[in-house]
């Protein structure tokens, strides 16, 4: 899915809350923090990492373009 970006950056955890990945900011962080979501291909740990405009966050059964 594609997720447009309105400000320079969102926090990781947000994202996939807006999204519908999780249902809460809660879930949102668990994910995070048990290495299930990675952005650009790498695993990423910090829950409130900046995602900017051309990234791409995926995990198990989900992938989201920031354009």
């Amino acid at each position: 899915m594609d997720f447009e970006l309105r400000s320079d950056y969102i926090p990781l955890c947000d994202l996939l809350k807006y999204c519908g990945v999780t249902e809460t900011g809660g879930m949102a962080k668990l994910l995070i923090a048990e290495g299930m979501v990675l952005v650009d291909g790498e695993v990423e740990l910090r829950k409130t990492c900046k995602i900017r405009s051309g990234q791409l966050v995926t995990g198990e059964g989900f992938a989201i373009r920031v354009v």
